[in-house]
């Protein structure tokens, strides 16, 4: 229940006995207390009453520079920077001392600042976005910035010991299972060996050339990771950003490919029929959220990531493509500094859902003058993306670029994934077929070359 002063208005939320735990328990036992303020982020702003902040201000410091810290070499230090009458001098500090008879509850004192201190800024926070409200026009820029602002406010984590500890044991636990992958499995074998799947945080940019079949690859994955294609058979949540295509259109080739029908056929026999039904009946119960809006600003994108996040507890998110989305605070910067800008913000949202993300980019043309042989150096607009991106895969079909009249050979179906950067771990090439009737990819037998049978399951 929030308190008022004497003409009414409410006062922001605080608890002076609890500040007041918090600095006589730091002036008993210093080290201890100080230390489990840092711990919990407690700060010198966290405390309301102007008193306590310096005091407290002055606490850190002494316990910073190894000054040993009691009555009264606090209280001289006071002195000596012009702040002991402020604080409310000697008597003040010495009923810090008498209303704190034991520092054995310091932790709940400090809980106690932490809680009402973010709930001061919550309070400033929705008291700008009302300001704003009345004196800005772009109502979608303003409410993604002010869903950022909360979310921010909402994901501050404290560090602990404990949360240290929980780390190892995690980490041991991923080397004891090192034969399976410790991220979002692609649902490749020979992908998931090079890359142990898609890690949480990690920006992955699938980038090539028109036509190479970087969404076809991209859906499969999401396909796979939602259908629990991995040797735990987990199934993930995925969310989709479609910026080229529709969502009717997307999940018609989705159907196609997961039946291994070829979309192009006039005649959909019965057997066809059938296959697509039992498409249909998987795809169905997979969690696969398409969002296709077109022309989407970097904010907004990171906003609806955000809701989607929320809503639908994402573990993987795909977008198509880096090039076809904006910032109009960078574009009359230029192109390459816009894509910069979008790029870092992708990289941003990834460590901000603490997600992999996985990102659809296009290619120069300066493929093309090498029989369609990709380099990092070509990622079209601008070099951040390769900066920003802790794993690039640079998707390329030889059989793209050869001549009409040649030979049908196993080439046809060569499709390589060049590792061409792995922030974490070896880059090198992985081979796989692509089945164009189907647009869709499968492993790649290396002992006969073309996998038998159809790429549906």
């Amino acid at each position: 229940m929030s308190s008022a002063d004497q003409s009414g208005r409410r006062l922001p939320p605080c608890s002076e006995e609890a500040e007041r735990g918090v600095l006589g328990s730091a002036l008993i036992e210093s080290e201890r207390v100080i230390e489990l303020c840092s711990m919990r982020e407690l700060s010198a702003e966290s405390f309301y009453i102007p008193a306590h902040r310096i005091l407290f201000e002055q606490l850190s410091a002494m316990y910073q520079n190894a000054r040993p810290i009691d009555l009264l070499t606090v209280g001289e230090h006071l002195k000596q920077n012009g702040h002991l009458e402020q604080t409310g001098g000697h008597g003040f500090l010495e009923g810090l001392i008498d209303s704190t008879p034991t520092s054995a509850h310091a932790e709940y004192y400090i809980d106690l600042v932490r809680q009402k201190h973010l709930l001061r800024r919550i309070i400033t926070q929705a008291a700008e976005a009302i300001d704003q409200c009345y004196t800005e026009d772009d109502a979608e820029e303003l409410l993604s910035r002010t869903e950022e602002a909360f979310f921010e406010l909402g994901d501050q984590k404290t560090s602990s010991s404990e949360a240290w500890k929980e780390a190892v044991k995690k980490a041991m636990a991923q080397i004891d299972q090192s034969h399976l992958p410790s991220g979002v499995p692609t649902g490749y074998k020979s992908l998931d060996k090079q890359l142990r799947g898609l890690h949480n945080t990690d920006m992955i940019v699938l980038a090539a050339r028109p036509s190479m079949g970087k969404t076809s690859l991209a859906m499969n994955i999401a396909e796979h990771a939602a259908l629990g294609r991995n040797a735990e058979k987990r199934k993930y949540a995925v969310g989709v950003f479609s910026l080229e295509m529709g969502q009717e259109q997307l999940v018609r080739r989705m159907l196609f490919s997961k039946a291994g029908v070829p979309a192009w056929k006039d005649f959909i026999s019965q057997t066809d029929h059938g296959r697509l039904v039992s498409a249909a009946d998987q795809l169905g119960k997979a969690e696969i959220f398409i969002d296709d809006s077109a022309g989407l600003d970097i904010m907004d994108l990171r906003a609806r990531a955000r809701r989607m996040k929320r809503l639908y507890s994402v573990d993987l998110i795909v977008i198509d493509y880096l090039q076809l989305l904006y910032d109009k605070r960078s574009q009359r910067d230029g192109r390459q500094q816009e894509t910069a800008s979008i790029s870092h913000g992708i990289k941003a949202m990834a460590k901000e859902l603490n997600l992999p993300v996985l990102v659809l980019s296009q290619l120069s043309r300066a493929p093309e003058q090498r029989d369609g042989k990709p380099r990092l150096s070509d990622l079209r607009d601008s070099g951040a993306i390769e900066q920003d991106a802790d794993v690039v895969l640079l998707l390329q079909r030889k059989a793209y670029y050869k001549e009409p009249d040649a030979v049908d050979t196993e080439e046809d179906t060569l499709a390589v994934v060049d590792v061409a950067k792995h922030r974490n771990g070896p880059t090198g090439e992985v081979e796989m077929n692509f089945f164009k009737d189907y647009t869709r990819f499968e492993d790649r037998d290396t002992r006969h070359g073309v996998d038998s049978g159809l790429p549906a399951e």
